[in-house]
């Protein structure tokens, strides 16, 4: 029996007070030395106590060592090994899995008879094994801690046994002092000893109890150690809910008890520490009152309200502890060990309001943060823009979503319905700059587009008319001539970005709109001059800053290259405009540095796409699809510049709203579309974890491969569907609803004779006849009447605007004619691929009619549109895979890899 002053121990207490918990004399055996947690603690703890671990073991693993900074730690096969070697301990620490930690108990015990305590790491014990483990301890006079413990550390004698207390740095948390800690959870053992070292309170001996349903060495044997440990003054209790053990501790020094887990009572299971929750009266509330009682008070301490007594006093808030603490020791006429170091409460070092106005109380000051975290944050204060984590992107995108309910893909939060109504340039920076930005955005990407759509003279063209004349799909044209825009066409634009963009930060930049920027911040050297200024004067460059200057573009980069008063490098200039266009997001954090380096070369592939896309003959000195250069760069919009290379001339305002109708539904399908699965296999074949290796030409050449007839928007089938049906029919403009067609009784006429073809075939055992092009949807079926959102949205949109097509209308009547005829068990949707065929049959019709446009150029015209709009999309891919993808992580598994015989 063993007397605690009040009462006595009916069972063995071997550790008669806190001091001979942990010991500079103790001497370690650790079961599982290598085991993942071991490994990292072990070697600390080891360090931090003068070398306490004498031996570990590892079943299969004898002759290996535990490296620490104080000498190699030996491992062996079992205990007996250790010992017959030579080697003494006391102490036995357990990592083992839950399933060998009795046996590893009972190893201990069995062959050591100098062992006198156990510290079980080791969580969620099963009940019976803790049972056993308890018995044996007690039969052999061995005292047992946890299990789901961190063990014991003492500040007194720099030691710790069995756990990370005091985490990776012991000497920082865990300040000699006056205070006892006994805690059922290990992390906040070291926590609270940090808050009270903040308030100038050292420690003793730190015990973590650990949470099981067995806690070994509880609060009583705890209250009796304190009361015979002459160093403690006080102690810290930290309590969850379940088990009884606080009741039965006798406190004969003042305690501060944090009692947690009110909301746990509302469980039905355990949850971390909380041990057993349901049934009983030992719940939280219970234990605030067992406490309340003790100590003589009526409700729990706060700082606005700091109830307590001479014996102690209750927080339910750990942060409340120190200010606890300190009251209750004053009323027994104790002060702090140390002047307080600080606090613990919210300091930051940076924050970021975004704009939003904050409360007082919510609004707190940024502080100067400690050494050498500092200098890190002065460091990041320097970078611009975001960076993401690399994570696996298999199948995933951060750019598109395809949405589960409506089957409408967006491209970064914006849907392709809202999309469609937006100009290209403002979907090309949506793309690459995360918003679709305002109207000098929309000036500045005309601008920087505009000035390299016009190939003449330049070997992209050539490329692209040879894969043309070839007969190559456009695809294959574009791909050709984009495979040439290589990082050395562009090396030089990316550096002047990357230097404006420093200069920028240099100074301190916020808003490269700001008129009233004073220029004279940008303080460049020599090298960095040279950059931006040519040895002569660069066509085009004038022809670029004309451009801007035109459409009254406003830019503070473009402001400082003109400052310099030297021939500027046309490179220059385009960096220029594309730093202005990325700085705001830069600032805001919605793209990477490596984007707004990049958006140069992004601009040169966008504008030698479409150039490419246009005949050869298109390409003039001067003049581009019969537009002036001045024109292209200076006035038209990038939609009006694309539509004319699509179409070969200046379009017409009911142009420019198909096609931008066109370009914005087909911007994305979602993150599985197969043209995307060919940009992004690219950048992860070059490895976007080094970005500078990177080819982004080639990426959208991956695009390019990946996009064909069958998935390039089957626009142009429909096209030629729509020819067929209407070669014999006098109509002059099919934008008038007023056109005298009997629309229903041509879809009917056609109804009956692809279903007796249809008829036919089986009955002969033919092959089925061919489907109909931009009908059906493999999503949007199996309902009486089935509807594609993106053609419904377009259908009414157009209506809204009072705008007539008379080719959609068809469409429309054909899918009710199927039905009617019995050829179709329900009305079939009419899908995008319809929408696309009818908006540019629409826009070339007459030219068409009048023999300017050919049934080639027509289907060739569809594909493209197709290419155009994708285009974007894919480059926001990209971008989006660069910033977040792993190196080949679109790769498939090997264990869905499957041989096909």
């Amino acid at each position: 029996m063993f007397q605690k002053g009040v009462g006595e121990f009916k069972y063995y207490v071997g550790v008669s007070s806190l001091a001979q918990a942990a010991s500079r004399e103790d001497r370690v055996c650790v079961l599982n030395i290598l085991g993942g947690e071991s490994r990292q603690v072990t070697p600390v703890g080891h360090a931090y106590s003068g070398g306490n671990v004498v031996f570990g073991t590892s079943p299969g693993r004898r002759g290996q060592v535990l490296e620490t900074s104080l000498g190699n730690i030996p491992v062996y096969n079992n205990v007996l090994e250790g010992l017959q070697d030579g080697h003494r301990f006391n102490c036995g620490v357990v990592y083992l899995p839950p399933s060998a930690a009795r046996d590893g108990v009972a190893e201990l015990i069995r062959v050591n008879p100098e062992l006198k305590k156990i510290f079980i790491v080791t969580e969620k014990l099963s009940v019976h094994d803790s049972r056993e483990i308890r018995a044996m301890g007690q039969q052999n006079g061995i005292d047992i801690f946890g299990g789901n413990s961190l063990g014991v550390a003492d500040a007194w004698n720099r030691v710790r046994i069995g756990g990370a207390l005091g985490g990776d740095n012991p000497d920082e948390a865990l300040r000699k002092g006056s205070i006892a800690i006994f805690s059922n959870s290990g992390n906040f053992t070291t926590t609270i000893a940090t808050y009270l070292r903040m308030a100038g309170w050292g420690t003793t001996t730190l015990m973590s109890s650990g949470k099981d349903v067995y806690i070994h060495f509880a609060a009583p044997e705890f209250a009796f150690a304190l009361a015979n440990d002459a160093r403690s003054k006080a102690a810290v209790l930290y309590s969850e809910p379940g088990g009884y053990y606080e009741l039965d501790a006798e406190f004969t020094k003042p305690v501060v008890a944090c009692v947690v887990g009110r909301w746990k009572g509302k469980l039905t299971r355990a949850v971390g520490h909380a041990g057993a929750l349901a049934g009983g009266d030992d719940d939280a509330v219970a234990k605030e009152r067992w406490f309340m009682e003790k100590f003589g008070v009526e409700r729990a301490f706060t700082p606005d309200d700091p109830v307590c007594s001479a014996k102690g006093a209750l927080v339910t808030n750990i942060a409340y502890i120190p200010a606890a603490l300190t009251a209750v020791m004053r009323l027994n006429g104790a002060r702090p060990d140390f002047e307080p170091e600080g606090s613990l409460a919210l300091k930051p070092w940076f924050r970021s309001s975004r704009g939003l106005a904050m409360p007082v109380e919510l609004d707190l000051p940024v502080v100067d943060a400690l050494s050498p975290y500092d200098q890190q944050i002065a460091a990041l204060d320097q970078q611009v823009g975001i960076v993401l984590p690399r994570e696996n992107m298999k199948d995933a995108s951060g750019a598109s979503q395809m949405d589960p309910q409506t089957q409408v893909a967006s491209l970064h939060g914006v849907s392709v319905l809202q999309a469609s109504q937006q100009s290209m340039e403002a979907n090309l920076c949506l793309a690459l700059l995360h918003e679709t930005g305002g109207a000098n955005d929309a000036k500045l990407v005309s601008a920087a587009v505009g000035a390299c759509v016009n190939l003449h003279g330049d070997v992209t063209l050539a490329a692209a008319q040879a894969a043309r004349e070839a007969g190559n799909a456009p695809n294959s044209v574009l791909a050709a001539a984009v495979s040439i825009v290589g990082p050395k066409r562009v090396e030089h634009a990316r550096r002047a970005a990357r230097a404006l963009v420093d200069l920028g930060v240099a100074a301190g930049l916020k808003d490269a709109l700001d008129e009233d920027f004073d220029l004279s911040a940008f303080d460049a050297d020599d090298d960095t001059r040279a950059l931006f200024i040519a040895r002569e004067p660069d066509p085009q460059a004038e022809a670029l800053l004309a451009g801007v200057g035109r459409r009254e573009a406003k830019s503070v980069f473009i402001r400082y290259l003109r400052s310099l008063g030297a021939p500027l490098r046309a490179d220059a200039v385009l960096a220029a405009i594309t730093t202005t266009l990325a700085w705001g997001p830069l600032m805001r954090k919605r793209v990477s540095r490596v984007t707004a380096e990049n958006l140069p070369w992004w601009m040169r592939i966008v504008g030698t796409m479409i150039g490419a896309s246009a005949d050869a003959c298109r390409h003039e000195a001067g003049r581009f699809c019969g537009i002036p250069m001045e024109d292209v760069t200076g006035a038209h919009s990038l939609t009006a510049v694309a539509c004319a290379a699509l179409i070969g001339g200046e379009p017409g305002e009911a142009d420019l709203s198909g096609f931008r109708t066109l370009v914005g539904l087909l911007l994305t399908n979602g993150p599985g579309a197969i043209s995307a699965q060919g940009a992004k296999g690219a950048v992860a074949a070059d490895g976007p974890e080094t970005p500078a290796r990177v080819q982004l030409n080639k990426a959208m050449t991956g695009f390019l491969t990946h996009a064909g007839y069958a998935h390039g928007g089957n626009g142009f089938e429909g096209v030629a569907f729509l020819l067929e049906r209407f070669s014999d029919v006098a109509m002059t403009d099919p934008g008038n609803a007023a056109h005298g067609l009997d629309l229903a009784s041509m879809a009917a006429r056609f109804a009956r004779a692809y279903g007796d073809e249809r008829a036919a075939r089986k009955e002969l055992g033919a092959q089925q006849a061919s489907a109909l092009p931009c009908i059906n949807h493999p999503v949007f079926k199996g309902k009486p009447v089935n509807v594609d959102p993106r053609e419904a949205f377009v259908r009414e949109r157009f209506a809204a605007r009072g705008e007539y097509n008379v080719f959609h209308d068809y469409y429309r009547a054909l899918v009710q004619a199927l039905y009617d005829e019995n050829v179709t068990r329900n009305v079939f949707a009419v899908n995008v691929d319809a929408v696309i065929a009818s908006v540019l049959l629409k826009m070339l019709w007459t030219r068409h009619r009048e023999g300017d446009f050919s049934d080639a150029s027509l289907e060739t015209a569809a594909f493209t549109v197709f290419l155009f709009g994708r285009m974007i999309g894919c480059a926001g891919e990209i971008d989006d895979h660069l910033n977040r993808g792993r190196n080949m992580d679109t790769r498939t598994p090997q264990s869905k890899v499957r041989f096909v015989a």
